[in-house]
């Protein structure tokens, strides 16, 4: 009884000290609105109770990447018969990016048609332990407006990302520049989406102050190949190998850079108003590009290509080292800025004569480019990475939905992926969860 009686006074100081402290966070807070006056929008002061909290992850890029093709038909069509039908079987209203328009949904190639419905009518589930966010285009677009944009780092392979990001979003997104008025735009070009003022959607939304609906980029893509200039990679093997002073690391094949002193600033610039900068490379670390490394003996071992991935490895810790630097180094600290790098994914080999995915990645026939070392260059990319001094960089292993479909290329080439087919979507679809859901759980 005596025990009973002690915890009962206890819960009792402990009401009224809840209740006293209830009343001054009343009085500061009916306080802070008399102060501000009724016509202000009411912000609340920050407490550290209601600071953003970790959250558990609920699906994790390992988590993603173990998953299925699921056949679940979008038409009751078993043939297409025009280019055009390729919007309709996609899903898509559309697409806003006009570089290489059908040919980035593989609809320009009418020998190939016979792939089609089927090569759109697969979704990508992934395993029962992942519950990912559902995907809805005005949701994503709501997103890019109040928690920031898109800046895309890449090759071919990542435009054809930002293609098809275009026709997730469109109507309610306009891209530049428009290739139908000069198709001679040079690739360094960038290529920007906005939002579309006639968009109903867009109409009704209330847009964070400062953004300019036809000035602020919700999407970027930007052509950086090896994600180092030619000559940061060039001083970095001099300081590294210390070579003869007639060694030509880079050979004269065409490639596009930038420094990441520029496209990081891009980044971090205010006005610019992105959230999420995403980073693929590999596809042009080879040794014809990297033609220092070139062994014409070597032909077992990839004509010298383990050279090519040891340097890969020195050079992502530099461009690591300086992301992360410059981004601490940003003024602007209103957003939290992150950076992911996809995973980057090979060709497959004979890819037009496949008419369905694979349930198990194939091993390759023949040793095309650097196909069978993207493997390599990833496990390199994700070790360097995973040093918690690079805290705002994620790596994000979600090839192997792409690995399993090599029935989704365009008409042209078994490398790059047709929009619609799921591959390129599901890019889109998981790093928005990623951002949105999983980076505080993985905040390190």
């Amino acid at each position: 009884m005596a025990a009973f009686t002690t915890l009962s006074v206890n819960f009792r100081s402990l009401s009224a000290k809840l209740i006293a402290l209830g009343a001054v966070f009343t009085f500061v807070v009916l306080g802070y609105i008399f102060t501000i006056g009724t016509s202000t929008t009411i912000t609340l002061p920050e407490f550290p109770f209601f600071t953003e909290t970790r959250v558990r992850s609920t699906c994790t890029p390992e988590a993603y990447a173990r998953g299925s093709w699921e056949y679940r038909p979008r038409t009751n069509k078993t043939a297409m018969t025009n280019k055009d039908e390729a919007l309709e079987f996609a899903g898509f209203q559309g697409c806003a990016s006009s570089r290489e328009y059908y040919w980035h949904l593989a609809a320009d190639n009418e020998e190939q048609w016979d792939r089609f419905p089927d090569a759109f009518n697969y979704e990508w589930v992934p395993s029962d332990e992942c519950s990912v966010r559902d995907f809805k285009p005005e949701e994503l677009l709501k997103d890019l407006v109040e928690k920031g944009g898109w800046l895309l780092i890449g090759d071919s392979i990542t435009e054809g990302h930002f293609a098809s990001i275009s026709c997730l979003l469109y109507p309610h997104v306009i891209a530049t520049p428009d290739y139908n008025k000069n198709p001679y735009f040079d690739r360094a070009w960038p290529q920007n989406m906005y939002l579309n003022p006639d968009s109903p959607l867009v109409q009704r939304m209330k847009l964070p102050r400062g953004f300019n609906a036809t000035g602020t980029p919700l999407v970027t893509f930007r052509r950086v190949d090896t994600l180092l200039t030619g000559d940061e990679l060039t001083d970095l093997h001099r300081t590294l190998y210390n070579p003869p002073d007639d060694f030509k690391l880079i050979s004269d094949e065409a490639f596009w850079a930038l420094s990441p002193e520029e496209y990081v600033r891009m980044f971090t610039d205010p006005a610019n108003h992105y959230g999420t900068m995403v980073i693929s490379t590999a596809g042009h670390w080879t040794t014809t590009l990297f033609s220092g490394y070139r062994d014409e003996a070597a032909v077992d071992a990839g004509y010298g290509i383990e050279g090519v991935v040891e340097f890969f490895g020195h050079a992502m810790g530099k461009w690591a080292a300086d992301v992360q630097r410059l981004l601490d180094e940003a003024p602007d600290k209103r957003m939290r800025r992150q950076v992911v790098v996809r995973a980057y994914l090979p060709g497959h080999e004979d890819c037009h004569d496949h008419r369905k995915p694979w349930t198990e990645v194939q091993p390759f026939k023949w040793n095309w480019y650097n196909w069978a070392n993207i493997g390599q260059f990833n496990r390199v990319f994700e070790r360097v990475l995973s040093s918690p001094q690079f805290h705002d960089i994620h790596y994000l292993g979600i090839d192997n939905p792409a690995r399993l479909r090599p029935d989704a290329h365009v008409s042209s080439d078994c490398l790059h992926i047709m929009g619609g087919a799921g591959v390129l979507e599901g890019w889109t679809h998981y790093i928005w969860h990623y951002v949105t859901r999983e980076v505080n759980a993985r905040i390190r």
